[in-house]
C-alpha cells in the first residue's frame, strides 16, 4: 500500500521550513522546544489522517544523524528520549573512519521529525555554550577547569531538554488516547516486527559516571528548568 502520499509530503515541507527558521540560525532552548512541540503538533495530525491499515502496512526507514565525532557528545544523553518522543527506535553505531552516528529508525514521517529533532537540540546545545562562555560564571572558573565546565554546561542542558521531551511526550498520549485510538501501541508493533526483520544484535549501554562540574551543570539545567512548554490539544 502506497503511504508516501500528500499528507507526508506537506509533512516534510513544513519540517524543511522549520528547519530553515531554527536550525540555520541558531536559537535558544525555549525555541527550540517550541520548535519540537510545534512538529510533534503537525505529526500526531499526520498520524490522525492515516486509517489504522495504512499505519500497518506502512514502510519503516532508516534515518541517521551524523555526529562527526569519535568520542561521545551530549546528545548520547539525549537520543533515547528524541526516539521516544517520535515512536521509533535509535541505535548508535561507527563508520569506517571512527566517528559516530545514530540511526533512526520507525515510520517515515516519525523518522524525518526525529532527525530534525535530533539537529535541533545539537545546534542550541552549541548555540546556549557559546552564550555560557561569554557569562559572569563561566569567568570564575580557572582556564584549566573550563573543558570541564564546558562539559557540565552541556550535559546539565541536555538533561533538563530529555526530561521536557518526556512530559511532552506523556501530555501527547493523554490527548491521543481521547481520540479513541492507542496509535502508540499500533506504531510500536509496527516498527518492533520490521525491525526484527533487520536481524540487528542491539544493546543497551548504561551511562558511564562522569565527572561534572556541579555550578555549571545546575547553569544548564536551569537553561531548561525554567520552561514551561504547553503541546496544542487541537
Amino acid at each position: 500500500m502506497n503511504t508516501s502520499g500528500d499528507p507526508g509530503d506537506r509533512l516534510r515541507a513544513r519540517i524543511q521550513g522549520l528547519r530553515a527558521k531554527t536550525t540555520d540560525n541558531g536559537c535558544t532552548e525555549a525555541e527550540a522546544l517550541l520548535a519540537a512541540a510545534k512538529v510533534a503538533e503537525l505529526l500526531d495530525r499526520h498520524d490522525l489522517s492515516l486509517s489504522d491499515i495504512e499505519l500497518r502496512y506502512a514502510p519503516c526507514e532508516q534515518r541517521a544523524f551524523e555526529t562527526h565525532r569519535k568520542k561521545r557528545i551530549p546528545l548520547d544523553h539525549c537520543v533515547g528520549a528524541i526516539a521516544a518522543f517520535c515512536d521509533c527506535r535509535v541505535w548508535r553505531e561507527k563508520n569506517r573512519d571512527g566517528t559516530a552516528r545514530f540511526v533512526f529508525f520507525g515510520l517515515g514521517a516519525d523518522v524525518e521529525v526525529a532527525h530534525y529533532i535530533a539537529e535541533l537540540i545539537d545546534a542550541t546545545v552549541r548555540f546556549e555554550l557559546g552564550r555560557y562562555k561569554n557569562s559572569a560564571d563561566y569567568r570564575q572558573f580557572r582556564h584549566r577547569d573550563r573543558h570541564l565546565a564546558n562539559a557540565s554546561f552541556a550535559l546539565g542542558m541536555i538533561a533538563s531538554i530529555a526530561d521536557q521531551l518526556t512530559v511532552m511526550k506523556a501530555e501527547r498520549e493523554v490527548v491521543s488516547h481521547g481520540t479513541g485510538r492507542d496509535l502508540v501501541l499500533l506504531k510500536t508493533a509496527v516498527v518492533d516486527t520490521e525491525l526484527e526483520k533487520l536481524g540487528l544484535s542491539l544493546r543497551s549501554v548504561e551511562g558511564r559516571g562522569r565527572m561534572v562540574s556541579p555550578a555549571a551543570y545546575d547553569s544548564g539545567g536551569t537553561v531548561g528548568a525554567a520552561l514551561s512548554i504547553d503541546l496544542p490539544t487541537k
